[in-house]
């Protein structure tokens, strides 16, 4: 039976080879606004790895008040255009379609960057996310940004795109339609007729700017599930009348309303949320208007994305986020390897990232945005060698992985009885458990590829020296070592705690100086075992160091748990007191301090690596245990001689040389070990 997934859509004049597509986003690896090599390297791979379609620019601005706050494209001026060409060319060339999304922020950006222009709305209401206070737009305003959206579309069209998508949802014209902030009085308030009046005059700008032949869409909700915003009924009305318009060839539906963390984490569903929530809602706006319909939204699955199709939930299905764990998860569909994709788990390190200003990562696939110097295809080397690896975490796992697809003889140590490290702890708790799945990858990969793995084995430096190896790759990770204050011994650890070592009960204090996941799942585990928990950060928030999306799922969980949470406050010292422990806190900002009774103290501090079996073999390596950084950088050969008597070749990794995580420590393992 024909997989529905790999079979030809027809988009008007467009045959699109497959049914799985990557929407529009941003990755934040522009340079002045531009899709330069990185950019477009990024989406070739996708159509290297057999997409049918990859959308560009996500939220591409259209005019200076529009500023970018996550690394969007600027299709403001014709200085884009040529880079535009480059990108289109690039991904043609491989046989996918491409198009490219155009947007005015309104509210939904920052009023203190870009050109420090007046923010705009159709109203004067905040939005929590972005916060800034935008201005009611003038009929001025509204002229001005319809001409702007026609100028963008033409620099689309001049640059080579198959389609042009026009977002809507939450953007300048999705505020304009929503009752949560569109409180006009004027012909562009009140009614849904009015909401939508904007929309309507953009696309027919539009239109007439690229012609009838260029394809236009419009990505839109399909329910705001909101109490007092677009309900579903509201949105199949505005579908019914984009459609009676016949400029519309496509709608790319998605539901809620990411006006705040929460929201935009159930937009942009990170692991701890339901998968594919919103198909339905898909499929009733393709089922009420006959337009095809595109849909993302936690479809991480081929599983998934095949009942989306052959249920008639859509016509083309949206793998975004999966495909920035595996570009090549089409090529690996039809070479039958499903089995191989290397899972997108919902980490969040993508859509996180970005929301801080930083460029998008996968948090388990390193080559991803990387691809001009980190491959995702690994080339065999010239010479069968013979490569240890001690330590069987991501970062081991990683370093066996590409060290035995170069062809190498591979023998990975590891002390425990299992593979998988830290995230055997990470995958704890109830948000985070999806976390199993990079170990479950890697520990396949590595079995597949006949990597020789020893269980209950602590290495010591006789042991590697025994195998006579060309390589050795310290893998070792770190330790939770007791923190140093008076008292610190009375204090456990969440591996303690994760690992099952101690069942603690009752009241507990957990100190968390990391401000990341450990301390949420540690915190969480607490409270499913029945624990009254307080967590303490010398932050001025908890969960200080994690994106929007997954602090505002963790904290909800926490919330849920009855956590208490208390910031801006250190652990002094701890005493025993009988039975239960006293803990002296200190306000980090005032000194005041103050002190808590409980049963028991668990501190989240990171860790101290495991490093001694490396200090052991670094007078006996050729490099000394040096890597080149700027070879690490370009991702070239990071062995240098610098001991002539060296007998082999040294290399640590990940937590074994700082507390860091898991994508550091693959991004270490691939960098040392793809050269080999």
């Amino acid at each position: 039976m024909a997989d529905p997934l790999l079979e030809p859509f027809q988009l008007r004049r467009l045959t699109i080879r497959n049914r799985i597509i990557s929407t529009a986003h941003a990755p934040n690896l522009v340079e002045d606004g531009h899709p330069r090599d990185r950019y477009r390297l990024y989406h070739e791979e996708k159509a290297k790895g057999g997409i049918g379609m990859t959308m560009v620019g996500g939220s591409t601005n259209i005019a200076p008040d529009s500023p970018s706050v996550f690394g969007q494209l600027y299709a403001g001026d014709d200085s884009i255009v040529p880079w535009f060409r480059r990108l289109t060319e690039g991904v043609k060339s491989h046989g996918a379609a491409i198009m490219c999304q155009i947007t005015h922020m309104g509210r939904r950006t920052a009023w203190d960057d870009g050109h420090w222009l007046p923010v705009i709305g159709p109203s004067g209401r905040r939005e929590r996310a972005h916060r800034a206070f935008p201005k009611g737009m003038e009929r001025e305003d509204i002229a001005r940004v319809i001409d702007d959206f026609a100028a963008a579309a033409r620099r689309c069209q001049e640059g080579g795109f198959d389609g042009i998508e026009l977002l809507s949802h939450s953007h300048l014209l999705g505020q304009f339609l929503s009752p949560l902030v569109n409180d006009r009085e004027d012909d562009y308030g009140g009614s849904l007729e009015n909401r939508l009046r904007l929309t309507l005059e953009v696309l027919a700008a539009m239109r007439v700017a690229v012609g009838p032949e260029m394809i236009l869409g419009i990505r839109m909700t399909g329910d705001e599930l909101e109490e007092a915003g677009l309900s579903a009924d509201d949105c199949v009305a505005v579908s019914r009348m984009l459609a009676d318009t016949g400029q519309v060839d496509f709608l790319n539906i998605l539901a809620g309303a990411p006006y705040n963390d929460l929201g935009l984490a159930g937009w942009v569903p990170p692991m701890g949320m339901p998968s594919a929530p919103h198909l339905p809602i898909a499929g009733r706006i393709r089922q009420a208007t006959g337009l095809p319909v595109m849909h993302a939204g936690g479809i991480a699955d081929l599983a998934t994305a095949r009942h989306a199709v052959s249920e008639g939930h859509v016509d083309l299905v949206g793998m975004t986020r999966a495909h920035i764990a595996d570009p090549h998860l089409v090529a690996k569909l039809l070479r039958g390897e499903e089995d191989r994709i290397r899972p997108c788990v919902g980490l969040g390190a993508c859509v996180d990232r970005v929301n801080q200003g930083k460029p998008a990562v996968c948090g388990h696939n390193v080559a991803t945005g990387r691809e001009a110097v980190m491959p995702h295809v690994i080339a065999p080397a010239n010479t069968r060698r013979k490569v240890l690896v001690v330590g069987g975490g991501p970062g081991g796992l990683e370093a066996a992985r590409v060290s035995a697809l170069r062809g190498h003889d591979v023998v990975l140590m590891e002390a425990a009885d299992r593979l998988g490290g830290q995230l055997l702890l990470a995958c704890k708790g109830r948000v985070r458990r999806q976390v199993r799945g990079v170990a479950d990858w890697l520990i396949a990969e590595v079995e597949r590829l006949g990597v020789e793995t020893r269980l209950n084995c602590y290495a010591e430096a006789g042991d590697v020296l025994t195998e006579a190896p060309d390589t050795v790759i310290i893998a070792t990770g770190g330790w939770p070592e007791p923190p140093a204050i008076p008292g610190g011994d009375l204090t456990l650890s969440g591996w303690d705690v994760l690992s099952g070592a101690a069942r603690p009960s009752g009241a507990v204090l957990l100190m968390d100086e990391a401000g990341d996941q450990p301390g949420a799942v540690t915190a969480d585990a607490l409270a499913e075992m029945g624990c009254s928990v307080e967590l303490v950060t010398p932050d001025r928030s908890p969960l200080h160091d994690l994106g929007p999306t997954t602090s505002a799922v963790a904290l909800r969980q926490l919330a849920r748990d009855g956590v208490r949470m208390t910031c801006l406050h250190e652990l002094a010292r701890v005493e025993a007191d009988g039975a239960k422990r006293l803990a002296t806190l200190r306000h980090v900002l005032t000194g005041e301090t103050v002190t808590r009774s409980v049963d028991h103290v668990v501190v989240e501090h990171g860790l101290t690596p495991s490093d001694a079996l490396y200090h052991a073999l670094k007078d006996g390596s050729s490099n000394l245990g040096q890597l080149d950084h700027a070879a690490m950088i370009a991702g070239t050969d990071p062995f240098r001689q610098m001991n002539p008597q060296g007998r082999y070749r040294l290399a640590r990794i990940g937590d074994a040389v700082a507390g860091r995580n898991i994508h550091a420590a693959v991004y270490d393992a691939l960098r040392v070990c793809k050269s080999l």
